[in-house]
């Protein structure tokens, strides 16, 4: 088996013993999950506007939608409890060794428009960006109009 960068990385930032199997065990609805959980809640808040956007991320796409209301909160708790634990840059950065390079670049765009739903970037949710695009290994090619359709998405009506 193939050792990513990604998981070499988590392997030697790591504070507990584990393998690139355990790395990698993340499957791609946890992993997806956990790079928005961690967007919604990178200062430690859950805001309102924050919850509904991660809820608005999460309800209509697959798998979650067809897992019972019970199994999504669990998941949801579990990785809320690796958040505590870890800190949001270690669970970004072993959610990312679970994603395709389509599905980090999906994970980035409604971890962006999650952190945009609650009004303009701040300074601090921007680096926080920028280091979720880096942990993904996205090149600014792919973000930046991300980005640009967040703040057209999300523009106010004056």
């Amino acid at each position: 088996m193939l050792t990513t960068t990604l998981e070499m990385q988590v392997l030697s930032e790591s504070s507990g013993p584990e393998t690139p199997t355990t790395v990698a065990a993340m499957a791609a609805p946890e992993a997806f999950l956990a790079i928005v959980l961690a967007a919604v809640s990178w200062d430690g808040v859950l805001s309102p506007a924050g919850t509904r956007a991660l809820r608005h991320a999460i309800d209509y796409r697959h798998p979650y939608v067809d897992l019972a209301d019970q199994d999504v909160a669990l998941m949801i708790d579990g990785l809320l409890a690796r958040l505590r634990s870890q800190g949001a840059q270690q669970l970004m950065l072993r959610a990312a060794a679970g994603l395709s390079p389509e599905l980090r670049l999906t994970a980035f765009a409604a971890a962006a428009e999650i952190m945009r739903s609650d009004g303009p970037l701040q300074a601090d949710e921007q680096n926080i960006l920028s280091t979720l695009a880096a942990t993904l290994e996205l090149p600014e090619a792919d973000t930046a109009p991300i980005l640009t359709l967040m703040e057209v998405l999300h523009a106010a009506v004056q």
